[in-house]
């Protein structure tokens, strides 16, 4: 008996080793079967930047090149989002110029980020930012599984423009890996109710539409911009030429007027924006509604938001008057829920009245003026003003003001000898290259002009009128501590220094100061990128301590040229302020002719044993503008007003186009 369980068990057991056997070859026979999906590395460009892409961790190929300046980073080690994700490899070390893969994680965002040259990247300074990233070389974690495309919260990236297919980012929960937490880049990626043109009220001069999205998805209205270039006069039962100053003008055209929106707004678009709009008699009731949908959908496509654009409404007619200011409404509901309320106000086409209001009253820190963010003013015109706009426009651009123009039927042939002042856009605008002036054959085509208008305002590059002779230069002082000087004037000089410091605006991303001291030998004080804020600046001067010694001048701006400007950033004015009380005691030409062919601009200060013509060679052409002298130390203060005038006639006289 004991022997056949024996024997049962044996078999039992040899019956299980097989089946164990072929359970193990049949899932290697499986194994074998089944492929893995091939990984392919998503390609991108140089210019995209990390708050474009949507996922939060990825791994993407960068072409060679992204080393060009024109690819801005931010930040050092973690870079703001804002920035070339390509350029931020290559600045980080990770990246060589030549290209290859990366790893990008997205974390949060930073109080600050400080700019620093690396790699042949010269990355720029920001006071914050909403989120940031940071690059390693391509490694990813075992067991993680990184997509193959990208998910971009434009349909206009790059990369779909190129042709490459947007998914939705999954990455595969794993033993041992934390799903990273949602961002804010990721909200984006979920989906929203289809935006579409919502009207006002009164649909009798307007087709009603579907409801609106909070945040209205992407759409392309590409082939659109092609049509605002066309100079074909257009020719419509216009108004009496003569009817201009009070006859509303009669409407010629029943055209109904909708159109889909949803813009392709970046979510880096922070600017502070007046709209000026035309409220004159001669628009007509219903004109003048169809530019009130016009700022609505403008509303709409820019998703208005304390951390994004705010956007203000000034209305002209006789007189200008704000119809709400920038931190009267802080969404695009409410905004659109005020333009509705707007009630015309009539009189004459009175514009550069309008725009020098804007530029004195409107964009106040007391009105909700951010300070940090642009300042745009889109000015629209029906036809043509009645008074002049060129010297209101100048001063609005002079104090960093960017005037955008968007004019409606313009004056045909027979009508222009009734305009007050001709070509009076491109007298306004911010500069004269097509990118600040708009003109719309018609009101029934206004419509058209918000995809490319929203996307103009948002574009932070481009906003040249933003810099103005106060907040955009790197100011190197070199000053002179020789012998002759003494302990008491060089005080003074300091003094003299701080009162120009002051009347700059000084941050990372404004002016900055650096200083530098000489006898016979040279010493760096501070550099550019020592102090960002005007107090510090201030403290810093005040703190130079007298040096003594002889004067070499040609020394001390060979040395300021190589420790002080080298390091300015290129996207700066580049102003060297020198101040000496006698003749150098080298020779100042070769020197000098250095700094003028690197752009650096010099301004020679002479204080009583200086020698004239030893300051006109240092100075830029022409001398009388950027030479002065004064007879005695105490008097330095009295050239402080020329020197700032001189500075802002100089940038302010730079063409336009």
């Amino acid at each position: 008996m004991g022997i056949v369980v024996f024997t049962m068990k044996a078999s039992v057991i040899e019956m299980f080793l097989v089946l164990l056997v072929t359970g193990i070859h049949s899932d290697k026979e499986m194994t074998r079967k089944i492929k893995r999906p091939k990984f392919t590395v998503p390609q991108i460009n140089c210019d995209v930047k990390a708050g474009k892409i949507i996922n939060p961790e990825f791994i993407v190929k960068c072409p060679a090149g992204c080393q060009d300046p024109k690819y801005h980073v931010y930040g050092t080690g973690v870079y703001a989002s804002y920035s070339s994700v390509c350029g931020a490899a290559v600045h980080s070390g990770v990246l060589s110029n030549s290209g290859g893969k990366i790893l990008v994680r997205k974390v949060a965002g930073q109080s600050g980020y400080k700019g620093s040259f690396s790699n042949g990247v010269q990355s720029l300074s920001l006071p914050r930012w909403r989120e940031s990233f940071v690059v390693s070389e391509n490694k990813p974690p075992k067991g993680v599984i990184y997509p193959s495309t990208l998910t971009y919260s434009s349909s206009k990236s790059p990369a779909a423009r190129a042709g490459e297919t947007t998914k939705a980012y999954h990455r595969p929960s794993t033993s041992g890996t934390t799903t990273p937490p949602a961002t804010l880049m990721q909200g984006l990626a979920m989906p929203a109710a289809e935006a579409t043109h919502t009207t006002l009220p009164k649909p009798s001069a307007f087709v009603a539409s579907a409801t609106s999205s909070p945040r209205p998805q992407p759409a392309d209205h590409g082939s659109q911009e092609t049509d605002l270039w066309s100079t074909t006069p257009y020719t419509s039962s216009r108004k009496s030429p003569s009817a201009k100053p009070g006859l509303q003008r009669q409407d010629s055209s029943s055209a109904a007027f909708q159109e889909p929106m949803g813009a392709d707004v970046s979510l880096d678009c922070k600017v502070d924006l007046s709209f000026v709009i035309d409220g004159s008699s001669s628009i007509g009731k219903r004109r003048f509604r169809i530019q009130k949908q016009f700022l609505a959908d403008i509303a709409q496509a820019l998703d208005v938001g304390p951390a994004g654009p705010l956007m203000g409404v000034v209305q002209y007619g006789d007189n200008p008057a704000t119809q709400f200011n920038l931190k009267t409404h802080m969404n695009s509901r409410d905004l659109k829920t005020a333009i509705e309320k707007i009630s015309q106000r009539g009189g004459l086409s009175n514009v550069g009245r309008a725009i020098s209001f804007v530029t004195k009253t409107f964009f106040s820190k007391a009105n909700g003026n951010r300070g940090g963010a642009p300042n745009v003013a889109v000015v629209l015109v029906d036809g043509w003003p009645t008074d002049k706009v060129e010297e209101a426009s100048r001063l609005a651009r002079e104090s960093g003001i960017n005037i955008f123009f968007i004019t409606v039927e313009a004056a045909v042939e027979n009508e222009k000898r009734h305009v007050v002042e001709p070509n009076f856009a491109n007298k306004a605008v911010c500069r004269t290259n097509s990118f600040y002036s708009i003109n719309v054959q018609n009101w029934f085509s206004l419509h058209k002009t918000v995809q490319p208008l929203v996307k103009r305002v948002c574009d932070m590059d481009r906003l040249a009128c933003s810099k103005t002779c106060l907040n955009s230069a790197d100011i190197g002082f070199v000053i002179d501590g020789s012998s002759s000087v003494g302990t008491s004037n060089f005080r003074t000089v300091l003094q003299f220094v701080a009162n120009l410091s002051k009347e700059f605006e000084i941050s990372e991303t404004d002016t900055r100061i650096g200083a530098v001291q000489y006898t016979y030998e040279q010493r760096l004080e501070f550099g550019f990128d020592k102090y960002s804020t005007k107090p510090d600046i201030l403290n810093a001067i005040k703190r130079v301590g007298y040096w003594s010694g002889g004067t070499s001048t040609g020394a001390a701006i060979h040395y300021a040229l190589e420790q002080l400007f080298k390091k300015s950033k290129p996207n700066k004015r580049k102003l060297m302020i020198l101040i000496t009380d006698g003749r150098s005691y080298d020779d100042v030409r070769i020197p000098a002719m250095a700094a003028h062919q690197k752009g650096v601009i010099t301004y020679a200060i002479g204080v009583a044993w200086a020698a004239q013509d030893e300051l006109e060679v240092i100075a830029t052409h022409p001398a009388r503008d950027h030479s002065f002298f004064v007879d005695e130390f105490d008097n330095l203060y009295k050239s402080v007003p020329r020197i700032i005038r001189n500075i802002c006639a100089e940038f302010n006289a730079q063409p336009r186009n």
